[in-house]
């Protein structure tokens, strides 16, 4: 996919106003990709999310596609802006962005996108994303939050996307017991199916 520094199309400053955005001393970007705002016991998380809110209302739809349109760390920021928002205009670009998988790290927000939009449209990506890459058992990209994200969403919907891909000795079982390092350690194991549980019962939350 195109890609492009905001500042070519007169959109330079979003990196620093929501990317590098500091509300706790730290880049939006990085607390976003530790997740440590999710802690309630982190001094800062009222505040963060507030300013999150804030934003993912006051963005416009060029500032989030100049973001998109750049790397790892403003399409995770564009993400989960989209995602508090829920742009669902952007459904389809972020779909795009999910199955490419171009980049490190921002896929899990993507997956968090998708869930808040909460309908089969949406499913219907999870399903597409898994179904490309839990076979693919030599890649770790983002298949926990795309499994996660799907099982919130077969529990709000009603439905049961996810039921072939965790059922016994499915493609999930088979896609975590792929690598060599993981085949004597049920704890690292497990901790990979917790990852995808983490994304279903606490990331996308109304």
């Amino acid at each position: 996919m195109p890609f492009q520094h905001p500042e070519e199309i007169g959109y330079g400053y979003v990196i620093e106003r929501y990317a590098a955005r500091k509300d706790s001393g730290h880049a939006r970007y990085l607390v976003l990709r530790s997740g440590r705002f999710l802690r309630p016991e982190w001094p800062h998380a009222e505040r963060f999310a507030h300013h999150l809110i804030d934003d993912s209302a006051t963005i416009t739809d060029a500032e989030l596609e100049a973001l998109l349109g750049y790397e790892w760390r403003s399409r995770l920021t564009a993400a989960w802006l989209i995602g508090v928002g829920r742009r669902a205009t952007f459904r389809e670009r972020i779909g795009d962005l999910l199955m490419a998988s171009e980049f490190c790290f921002s896929g899990s927000a993507y997956c968090f996108a998708l869930a808040r939009f909460g309908t089969h449209a949406d499913a219907e990506i999870l399903t597409a994303y898994l179904d490309r890459y839990l076979p693919r058992t030599d890649l770790r990209y983002d298949q926990p939050a795309a499994l996660g994200a799907l099982l919130r969403l077969d529990a709000h919907l009603g439905t049961d996307h996810a039921d072939r891909f965790i059922e016994p000795d499915g493609l999930w079982d088979g896609w975590v017991q792929a690598l060599a390092h993981l085949q004597d350690s049920p704890a690292e194991r497990h901790r990979w199916t917790d990852l995808q549980c983490d994304f279903a019962h606490g990331w996308t939350q109304p």
